[in-house]
């Protein structure tokens, strides 16, 4: 959430090459709206948007039960403005001008927590993905995805054990503006199991997939 259109796009731009889905909303109603969906991994706030300022955002979410990583991203670098941000329920707080690369490894930091995790390599069996290299290997032998295919064994390793719905993949997996469809979801799983192991992803009929 930013109104700066020129330093989203740049922020956008490097959160995409890095492997995350990317929802943007310049205007504090619109991003409020977003976080209420329930299907964000996590939320990068600005204070000063337009409408609805970012704190204000923040402590409306929280009040809700929004329990989503928000990571402040903001001009305003006082002690006293980062202990409010803190206090309201952020969970982290940077200050601009910043360091891209240092956004981006705190975000993934972030969402590991939420999710209980603590590395950067995500494993289960034989399977090892470096959220920070994007290497993924099979045992020793590293193997190749598609972006898409990488983004859903991702999301697959945060939530190991858990019934997967293809409506709840397609959410996490495809911008709001892309098109959208279960038939390709179901196209990725057949691609990825091929290339991890068929029994790695389970079908749970009616429900969705269970990973692990």
């Amino acid at each position: 959430m930013e109104d700066d259109e020129d330093l989203a796009g740049r922020i956008s731009q490097s959160l995409l090459e890095s492997g995350f889905v990317v929802e943007r909303a310049a205007h504090g109603e619109d991003g409020y709206e977003l976080g209420l969906q329930g299907n964000l991994d996590a939320a990068i706030l600005d204070l000063g948007l337009p409408g609805k300022p970012g704190l204000d955002v923040l402590r409306d979410w929280r009040r809700k039960g929004i329990t989503m990583p928000v990571l402040i991203l903001t001009a305003r670098s006082s002690w006293a403005e980062k202990v409010n941000g803190l206090n309201e329920g952020a969970d982290d707080y940077m200050a601009k001008p910043f360091h891209t690369p240092e956004l981006v490894a705190r975000l993934r930091a972030l969402i590991r927590r939420s999710a209980g995790i603590t590395g950067a390599v995500l494993t289960h069996a034989n399977i090892s993905l470096d959220s920070v290299t994007g290497e993924v290997r099979l045992g020793s032998e590293l193997i190749e995805l598609t972006a898409f295919e990488y983004r859903m064994l991702k999301y697959f390793l945060h939530r190991i054990g858990h019934v997967v719905s293809q409506a709840e993949l397609v959410e996490h997996l495809y911008p709001i503006n892309e098109a959208r469809g279960s038939n390709t979801v179901e196209v990725y799983i057949g691609r990825l199991r091929k290339k991890i192991g068929s029994d790695k992803i389970k079908t749970v009929r009616g429900l969705g997939y269970r990973f692990g």
